[in-house]
């Protein structure tokens, strides 16, 4: 295979980054046709191998499925444009949207506006919701792993790492293993040296931070950094964790601000996960201004891409190896099948916060779920969410148009009441 010419490679892989709006199954149909289908650079099975193995990994599949096929075109250089050309238009866009909101967003038309991006997020949760049951769900265990997951977190609290590596281990052990032809492969010097290259990126701001005596951009790093770690099954799977940290543990923004950030997520190409980047912003900024909170978004992005480079030029070249381990695979499986549990809980959550003003604790013994207080339903939030709802899952509506007029109605409510 002849590699690409520079200009055309750049050109490709730009469009890719500027295309890539409507999530990771958007994106990846993006790179399949300009990837196999047009220009002919990958054959079907050198791009379905990668696909598998990006999703074993922790972190934004779609960005690490551009930063392989940049690296088998063109080597480790081609692999650092290729995720970076996917993941900083995003980016930018995502710095200007996370500045107008931290400037204008306390406006009574403005936040009227977002409590219909926030109602229509909802849905768009819900309609993650049924699109991952529907790959997830396949056999009984899997369907047993998700509601555990669901019990786990959504009554008991159980940590997200935690639910993610006993379902791993289940689907690892549950799994027979598969045969495979070729010896068993040990890491070389080039490997080791790989990882120890984007480990010490990876940690450097991070101890930058440490040593400047900088709490809260050295816990945002901190925080983030381990999120990298766990992010198995798309942003939304973690969505709730993260919530429940920065809301709850940290106090760094609030459940309706985490909720409008992934409304802009939503709008921006790129990946979901992008939203850490508002948070890390909007964190920063409520208590140093905006200066910091740009140092903030910048780190955020940093601890969350740096890892996605490390996991794709240390283990690329093992791929064919890798992607045909059974057990892998099996692990993979029961991990997707807890996301599903997850990513209802978090459709639950953010259906209360959002539809209803008042939201308690009841506790049963060491069982606690959230009990929205009845008399508190806005109206207003809740017929936006079946709007929403009706659009994506209905009228199959693309994202964008949904949370335009998600927005649209918040602000005419705003106008009328």
């Amino acid at each position: 295979m002849t590699a690409p010419e520079t200009a055309t490679f750049l050109r490709v892989f730009g469009r890719i980054g500027l295309y890539s709006f409507g999530g990771p199954a958007a994106q990846i149909a993006l790179m399949h046709r300009e990837l196999v289908d047009e220009n002919r650079w990958l054959t079907e099975k050198d791009f379905l191998g990668a696909l598998s193995f990006c999703m074993l990994l922790p972190g934004p599949e779609a960005m690490q499925l551009a930063t392989f096929a940049g690296w088998r075109l063109r080597g480790v250089p081609g692999g650092l444009i290729a995720g970076l050309l996917f993941v900083l238009p995003g980016a930018a866009v995502m710095f200007a949207l996370a500045t107008g909101y931290a400037l204008y967003g306390n406006i009574p038309l403005v936040e009227a506006a977002f409590l219909g991006v926030q109602a229509t997020v909802v849905a768009i949760v819900l309609e993650a919701l049924f699109k991952v049951s529907k790959r997830a769900l396949k056999q009984w265990d899997h369907w047993l792993l998700a509601a555990l997951a669901f019990l786990a977190i959504f009554a008991f609290h159980l940590p997200f790492p935690l639910i993610l590596a006993i379902a791993a281990l289940w689907g690892f052990a549950t799994t027979r293993p598969g045969k495979s032809a070729d010896a068993p492969v040990h890491i070389a010097p080039k490997t080791l040296r790989t990882v120890l290259i984007w480990l010490a990126l990876w940690a450097a701001p991070i101890a930058a931070l440490i040593a400047l005596d900088a709490p809260l951009l050295t816990d945002i790093a901190l925080f983030f950094s381990k999120l990298a770690v766990v992010t198995f099954g798309g942003a939304y799977a973690v969505l709730a964790y993260m919530t429940q940290t920065v809301v709850s543990d940290f106090g760094w923004i609030s459940t309706e601000q985490m909720m409008d950030g992934l409304g802009l997520a939503e709008t921006t190409p790129g990946p979901l996960i992008l939203v850490t980047q508002f948070v890390g912003f909007q964190a920063a900024y409520q208590q140093f201004g905006l200066g910091t909170a740009y140092l903030a978004g910048a780190i955020t992005l940093w601890v969350t891409f740096v890892p996605c480079f490390l996991w794709i030029f240390a283990g690329a070249p093992f791929v064919d190896r890798l992607t045909a381990n059974n057990r892998l695979s099996g692990a993979l499986a029961a991990i997707t099948a807890c996301v599903v549990g997850v990513i209802l809980n978090l459709s639950l959550w953010f259906a209360a916060h959002v539809v209803f003003q008042t939201i308690e604790t009841a506790r049963f013994g060491p069982i606690s779920i959230i009990a929205p207080d009845l008399a508190t339903l806005n109206p207003i939030a809740a017929g936006i969410a079946a709007i929403g709802a009706a659009m994506l899952l209905i009228a199959h509506a693309g994202l964008g148009r949904t949370l335009i007029t998600g927005a649209v109605l918040g602000l005419c409510a705003g106008l009328i009441f």
